[in-house]
């Protein structure tokens, strides 16, 4: 299917896929999106594009889309779902080209509707057609917005990503990275940036670094020219795809690839601190990525390790609510001398797509993913290790369900800081409001967690276990306050006054 039968089937489509809530969707912090682009000469891409997607799957689960060019023709599929629900092999099939980029979505900016899905389509009076994927958040998204408007430019979706490729297409350039490189020093927040051409694919990564970006390449990585390269939101894309790590996008550049090669070009930039998202370290990404040149399963054990050293336990075994915590809850138990053991399984057939028809299943969802051994908990002293706690609900319940199951004691450890602030840089966290720790001491919400004792690693002890004792390039601002850019009056209390208005009519 071409884009532009694309755009006229699904002009005024509505909503067409509704999800409810999984059992954790009131406490997990939801992640921004991945992004997976292929250059390679030779070879029909999609089917490369799809199982990279499909290892960034746990990025953005609310929609997915693949646009490809084979130098002459641009195409794109993407509808709401999951990788596995949007494509299947004939789709696939109508995909033909050699380069390629790729986009799973969570909204953070933007509802969840299939015009806000991504990659989108704009023209540029010179450059011609581009696609554009975005993953992050612009935290003067409605400054810029508001402009544009004023400059009589018409919005047909409520995502910052449109705004943000429609102020490309009016910012004029000869060529894709000299637009970027005049039109990004105006956005600002979190961005990586992955474009389609007729001719080349272009990455952009904001000046702070705060969201993640890897480039690979196919063939030997010494020899000149190469095969093929990949830029990919996390190193398992590329391992999945067989392409071969080498090196980090720089916080403030654009890599651009085309017949010519490879080149780069910096954006103007006002200072020079960087600012990854901690949280990439402690939870979001996929414990087989590395990021900073550290293996992230290693620095969660790390996290275990230091949290075991500053708040040890009393107790007999430690267990983790499966899969994220793991890591933490290996290190932990190692550095204690404790055992570790499976306390709750997870059902593997579970997902953020599972359907809960009532409110009594709503509340008792929990069981509905995670089943305690009774046989293995009862009458133990239980250390329970979790990444991090949000809202508390499902904290609570699993407290709840471990003393059900005759646990005589339990004792969380978290491996983060305690979280008292949004974030407004692509990461979907509640309000401070409704941030357990935002109000409440840790002995307090420990009694609202029913818990024997709680304690969380400390911002030391977080620094540490990514091996930056001095925290230098990171952002930790959802656990001390400390933005790494300024955040407009009014939207320090409710991350969803970054929503843009939908347009009337």
């Amino acid at each position: 299917m071409s884009i532009a039968e694309f755009n006229a089937r699904h002009e005024n489509d509505p909503v067409r896929l509704h999800r409810a809530p999984s059992p954790l969707s009131d406490e997990r912090m939801k992640e921004e999106c991945g992004l997976f682009g292929i250059y390679y000469p030779g070879e029909d891409v999609a089917n490369l594009t799809y199982f990279g997607l499909y290892a960034l799957q746990h990025r953005g689960q609310e929609s997915a889309g693949i646009g490809v060019s084979d130098g002459r023709e641009m195409r794109m599929v993407k509808e709401m779902g999951l990788v596995s629900q949007v494509f299947d092999q004939e789709s696939l099939d109508e995909l033909h080209g050699h380069i390629a980029v790729g986009h799973t979505r969570y909204s953070t900016t933007g509802s969840t509707k299939l015009p806000n899905a991504q990659p989108m389509l704009f023209e540029h009076p010179t450059i011609g057609p581009f696609l554009l994927a975005h993953n992050g958040n612009l935290v003067n998204a409605t400054e810029l917005r508001d402009e544009l408007l004023a400059q009589g430019v018409a919005f047909d979706t409520t995502s910052d990503t449109e705004m943000l490729g429609l102020l490309l297409c009016r910012t004029p350039g000869d060529s894709l990275d000299q637009v970027l490189a005049a039109a990004l020093p105006r956005a600002e927040g979190a961005y990586c940036l992955l474009f389609l051409t007729r001719d080349s694919m272009v990455a952009a990564r904001d000046p702070l670094g705060i969201r993640p970006m890897v480039l690979g390449r196919f063939g030997d990585v010494d020899a000149p020219g190469g095969t093929g390269y990949v830029i990919a939101s996390e190193t398992c894309a590329l391992d999945v795809v067989g392409a071969t790590f080498v090196l980090d996008v720089e916080p403030g550049e654009i890599v651009s690839i085309d017949a010519s090669g490879m080149r780069s070009t910096k954006i103007r930039r006002t200072q020079t601190k960087r600012a990854m998202c901690s949280f990439e370290f402690i939870y979001f990404a996929r414990p087989d990525s590395v990021m900073m040149g550290q293996s992230l399963y290693e620095a969660r054990g790390n996290m275990g390790r230091e949290l075991a050293r500053e708040s040890p336990a009393d107790a007999d075994i430690v267990i983790t609510l499966p899969d994220s915590g793991t890591p933490a809850a290996i290190g932990f138990a190692t550095e204690s001398g404790l055992p570790f053991v499976e306390g709750m399984i997870k059902s593997r057939y579970i997902t953020r797509t599972f359907i809960q028809p009532s409110q009594k299943l709503r509340e008792s969802g929990i069981r509905l993913k995670f089943n305690p051994m009774k046989h293995v908990l009862d009458g133990k002293r239980v250390v329970l290790v979790d990444d991090s706690i949000v809202r508390g609900n499902t904290s609570r319940r699993i407290v709840e369900e471990l003393r059900r199951a005759g646990a005589r004691e339990v004792h969380m450890r978290i491996a983060s800081p305690p979280i008292m602030w949004p974030c407004f840089m692509g990461i979907d966290i509640a309000s401070r409001n409704e941030l357990i720790a935002a109000h409440n001491s840790v002995e307090e919400v420990g009694r609202l967690l029913e818990t024997d004792s709680l304690h969380y690693l400390s911002i030391d002890g977080l620094r540490r276990a990514m091996g930056q004792p001095s925290g230098e390039g990171f952002c930790f601002a959802c656990f001390n306050g400390s933005y790494p850019v300024a955040v407009p009056q009014g939207l320090e209390g409710d991350k969803l006054a970054l929503e843009l208005p939908v347009r009337a009519g």
